[in-house]
């Protein structure tokens, strides 16, 4: 995700808060589907594509746990763009030469360019790009990881779970909304308000519906249903940068999610959970909120804390029953080449 809804540049990463008004989200994404019957012009192919995420996204970060969970690492192979980007663009800094190794770029701009020469919008993560032309397919990353989940399906690992399933698409979709309105996106609107009013209001609402997922989590385990579903997903990873994020850089400080019980036990007990807290880099997190915001933090200091070790802490969410993959198996360790450095996760 690039954050900067196309505004002026700044020294990094480029403009986010405008004064005396509130934070609006661009939400104009590449609509294009990678579909079975390929009725966008792109048919599901393994191999074919390259899903482009950093790890510091939260968006991204979703299609991370996702193609994990279903075992698509094989047929749908990752980019990993670095944890900061300027107005330009995200970059494969990461890389030894600073360039993809299979898409031979530097930016991941040049291949939004190579298919909309003109395009005016964000440079966001996670993108999908194909290989052979090296134009991007889509950005939609709401539409993207359903697709994973309802397309990809002859490509799935044995085991994989449902994490979609149709019989409880509705509350699944009638759950997300909210989250993200108020919560993946609130804390946007905290962080990105240009007026005390704003921040306010986005602050109360935020709390609120925290405090109605802390009521809906106290006696079920999942958000819907007793298995993991793309619900969970979409939460946790907002609720993984809270502390070392949100909380102090963004204002959402009534609470730590450490000081919210429920949350932090659903959050822990999905961060143990084979496919998502291996997925965590907390210091691709901080490296990129307090180095690329830098009209919220002009100094570009990234904060040593918070102690992570209490992530690994008993949660006893076990007591409620549920059964996190339903029928299936726990996804296997992450590929050779995609796991978090030990330093930057309690799990190392």
């Amino acid at each position: 995700m690039a954050e900067s809804n196309g505004t002026t540049a700044t020294q990094t990463g480029g403009k986010y808060v405008e004064p005396g008004g509130e934070f609006t989200r661009d939400q104009r994404y590449i609509a294009t589907r990678i579909t079975v019957d390929g009725r966008d012009g792109y048919p599901v192919e393994p191999g074919r594509y390259r899903l482009v995420v950093s790890r510091a996204c939260p968006w991204a970060n979703r299609m991370i746990i996702v193609r994990r969970l279903l075992g698509l690492e094989e047929a749908l192979p990752m980019a990993v763009a670095g944890p900061t980007h300027d107005a330009r663009s995200w970059t494969f800094d990461l890389d030894p030469d600073g360039r993809d190794p299979v898409l031979g770029i530097e930016r991941l701009a040049e291949a939004f360019f190579a298919r909309y020469p003109d395009y005016d919008r964000g440079i966001t993560v996670p993108a999908i790009v194909d290989v052979p032309t090296g134009q991007v397919v889509t950005n939609d990353y709401a539409q993207m990881t359903l697709d994973l989940s309802t397309q990809w399906t002859a490509y799935h690992r044995e085991g994989a779970p449902q994490l979609y399933p149709e019989h409880l698409r509705a509350e699944i979709d009638e759950v997300n909304a909210v989250v993200f309105a108020d919560v993946n996106n609130g804390v946007y609107r905290c962080g990105f308000a240009g007026s005390q009013e704003a921040y306010e209001k986005a602050y109360r609402r935020l709390f609120d519906r925290l405090d109605w997922l802390s009521d809906r989590l106290a006696n079920q385990r999942y958000l819907v249903g007793d298995t993991i579903t793309e619900a969970d997903v979409r939460l946790f990873t907002t609720l993984v940068r809270f502390d070392p994020v949100y909380h102090g850089h963004f204002k959402c400080n009534r609470q730590k999610l450490s000081e919210m019980p429920v949350l932090w036990a659903y959050a822990r007990d999905l961060f143990a959970t084979p496919g998502f807290g291996d997925t965590i880099d907390f210091d691709h997190i901080k490296r990129h909120y307090y180095e690329v915001h830098r009209d919220i933090n002009p100094t570009g200091v990234v904060p040593l804390g918070p102690d992570l070790v209490n992530w690994l802490s008993p949660h006893g969410r076990e007591a409620l029953g549920g059964r996190p993959f339903g029928d299936g198996t726990p996804p296997p360790p992450p590929p050779p080449g995609e796991q978090v450095p030990p330093e930057h996760t309690p799990i190392g």
